[in-house]
């Protein structure tokens, strides 16, 4: 079967980003690795300039362009990595660079891909909705659409961050790849079969957007809804990432918010690295399917960290929540003074810090002569905080944990 991507291209491909882009490293991740029952390497493509891996296919494309398109100056549509890509390699080049985003994309991607120095129009509520205002603006000036992966130069670009990390890790039982519309996969597919035809190629979709897997599963495309990977959010994958995928990828993996979720958090944890829910698809695959990776040497794409600081500190916090490391407590008192302050006594005399205290007495379900108190404590783990409620309540004051700690006991 001949493909619309070849070896020969990435290998051309990586050339033209000679001193263009940073050659990431591929790291051993044994803390991390440990955690999930696997010989782990990652790829560390949120270490580019821009925060993801799509500065390599922009700038192959963009490098690739005749003057005259040049001179036309370029359009994308992206809410985030790619808009950054292209933006940046475009004005390093010289070219004039438009990028449509949806109306409600955070401002802090926005303000990025001005300072990278493209002009950005804002429109529409979703992806689909901003190609309808690019195909006027090619209409109305004549700019050449640099797609964000349905492209063989955006593919062929994609794909070095396949062929360096086969020439820098070493033997690789599995690869496991994010997968939105697919140029990623289908890059680094093609790249690490050339080394290894036996190594077993896995993506990973969001439960929410599945649509590669949709489509090579011959299903109905459904997706939608709020996901964390709104990096790999495509409503539809592309005609020549399709067929190389057909062609390479063994299976795909679908993960849902949750585990998204706990990837991010074990990146961070266990690797002190920052991962936006699409860069870390990889972990959440194996935090899905344990015994499809024990023991395997695994490889993942850690293909983007531009994930928002208000977002990311929130699933800090609730992974220490989930692990008992953070807990909130609801404690029946008698409403007197010097109540407060045993409580408190108490809770520090076993070990445990206070964060926040909500002193509750003003609802009716709760006797005049009675009031709550809502404590949020730090503490080691989840024994610790049941050592803290036995405490209390042998000090006859009636408590409650009302955190989730679900998560004792599991991976990340």
């Amino acid at each position: 079967m001949t493909l619309p991507v070849t070896f020969e291209d990435v290998e051309n491909a990586q050339e033209r980003l000679k001193d263009k882009i940073l050659r990431t490293p591929s790291v051993p991740a044994p803390t991390l690795g440990q955690a999930l029952g696997v010989d782990l390497t990652l790829k560390l493509e949120n270490l580019q300039i821009t925060g993801s891996f799509k500065s390599r296919g922009a700038y192959v494309k963009l490098s690739s362009l005749s003057a005259e398109e040049r001179a036309r100056g370029v359009i994308a549509m992206s809410a985030g990595n790619h808009a950054q890509g292209v933006a940046y390699h475009a004005t390093a080049l010289g070219i004039h660079s438009t990028i449509v985003m949806p109306a409600a994309t955070p401002f802090t991607k926005v303000e990025k891909t001005r300072n990278y120095g493209a002009q950005v129009v804002q429109h529409g509520d979703t992806l689909a909705e901003s190609r309808d205002k690019v195909e006027e603006l090619i209409a109305e000036h004549g700019y050449v659409l640099i797609h964000p992966y349905d492209d063989p130069m955006i593919i062929a670009g994609q794909g070095t961050a396949g062929l360096e990390l086969m020439q820098d890790a070493g033997a690789i039982d599995t690869l496991v790849v994010p997968i939105g519309g697919g140029g990623l996969i289908s890059g680094m597919a093609i790249a690490a079969r050339h080394f290894n035809p036996e190594i077993e190629v896995i993506g990973v979709q969001s439960e929410q957007f599945p649509s590669m897997y949709a489509a090579l599963n011959d299903l109905p495309p459904v997706f939608g809804g709020e996901t964390l990977a709104e990096g790999i959010a495509v409503k539809m994958p592309g005609v020549m990432t399709r067929e190389i995928c057909r062609a390479l990828v063994d299976d795909i993996i679908l993960v849902n918010e949750s585990e998204i979720e706990r990837a991010v958090n074990g990146c961070a944890e266990h690797q002190n690295l920052v991962a936006e829910g699409a860069g870390a698809a990889g972990i959440a695959a194996m935090l899905k399917a344990p015994e499809r990776f024990a023991g395997k040497r695994v490889a993942t794409v850690i293909c983007g960290g531009n994930i928002d600081q208000r977002m990311l500190a929130t699933v800090l916090l609730r992974g220490l929540t989930r692990h008992g490391r953070l807990a909130r407590l609801r404690i029946d008192i008698t409403d007197q003074p010097g109540t407060l302050a045993r409580v408190a006594g108490l809770i520090g005399r076993s070990g445990a810090n206070i964060v926040e205290v909500h002193h509750q007495r003003m609802f009716q379900d709760v006797p005049i002569k009675k009031a709550e108190l809502e404590v949020l404590i730090e503490t080691r783990n989840p024994d610790h905080v049941l050592e803290i409620v036995a405490a209390l309540d042998a000090a006859g004051l009636k408590t409650s944990v009302m955190s989730n700690m679900a998560m004792q006991g599991q991976p990340l």
